[in-house]
């Protein structure tokens, strides 16, 4: 039977000192001497910059409102802050990049500005919003990556208070501001105070309110009731710049509190 050779000293001792460094790397418990932010802070493949661009990766909710006509957008970033700015046309665009480019893609009839959303308003029924949304989403997304100003060009809103106005148009457009504008923006639309003339007040309804199928009796047991409850100088509500009939779908939003305005 053949015998394998041995090995002289000074071999057998290389393979000795070769198994313990082996022995040593495969110690789980080696890892633990090294400083554990060496691993975490390794990057083993660099990411191109622009994919650490946040905004491109723009997270964009869709919320209906009671127009189905208009749909409410939201980029979970502001967008005007603590006001409104309504587009009802492409030529009123001229002050805003953004609402220009929406206006571009085909079906989009209006676009309205709020705090923290974007109402988008289509041409007809017809129109699918499945066939708009992509081309919405986009324009959304890279505009606010482009760092653009949403607005370059100052527009007086005309609805601000005045050192001028009297108790009663005061009162009016507090309770605008604090109790009714809130809940109409939460529908994708703003209302406007334009005036209070022989105790009627005049009115400016924006964004996915001004087309919305309604009737002279949502008006009345709405945004009527509400001030003539606060206001016993207020006779009468009257909407400015669109038809009676288009006016406001806000009911729904303010059912719950008609019971306590009767």
């Amino acid at each position: 039977m053949a015998v394998a050779p041995r090995l002289g000293w000074g071999a057998a001792a290389a393979a000795a000192g070769l198994r313990r460094r082996l022995c040593q790397m495969m110690n789980p418990y080696t890892i633990k001497k090294q400083p554990l932010h060496q691993f975490v802070q390794r990057q083993l493949f660099p990411l191109p910059a622009t994919l650490y661009n946040p905004v491109r990766f723009l997270f964009i909710q869709t919320q209906d409102t009671p127009n189905p006509n208009s749909l409410k957008f939201i980029p979970g970033k502001p967008v005007l802050e603590t006001r409104t700015m309504d587009f009802p046309t492409p030529a009123a665009a001229f002050c805003s990049p953004l609402a220009r480019q929406l206006f571009r893609i085909e079906g989009v009839k209006s676009v309205f500005f709020g705090p923290d959303f974007i109402t988008v308003t289509k041409e007809s029924e017809e129109l699918d919003w499945n066939l708009l949304k992509p081309d919405i989403y986009a324009t959304i997304m890279d505009f606010f990556a482009s760092g653009l100003p949403l607005v370059t060009e100052e527009t007086p809103s005309g609805e601000a208070g005045s050192e001028d106005d009297d108790e009663v148009v005061a009162m009016i457009k507090e309770l605008l501001d604090t109790r009714i504008r809130p809940t109409v923006q939460e529908d994708g639309g703003d209302v406007i105070y334009k005036g209070f003339e022989d105790g009627i007040v005049q009115l400016k309804l924006q964004g996915s309110c001004t087309s919305c199928p309604s009737s002279i009796i949502t008006l009345k047991n709405g945004i009527q009731n509400m001030l003539q409850f606060y206001i016993p100088e207020v006779e009468g509500v009257e909407q400015l710049g669109t038809d009676f009939s288009a006016l406001l779908n806000v009911c729904l939003a303010f059912l719950p509190i008609l019971p306590h305005l009767s």
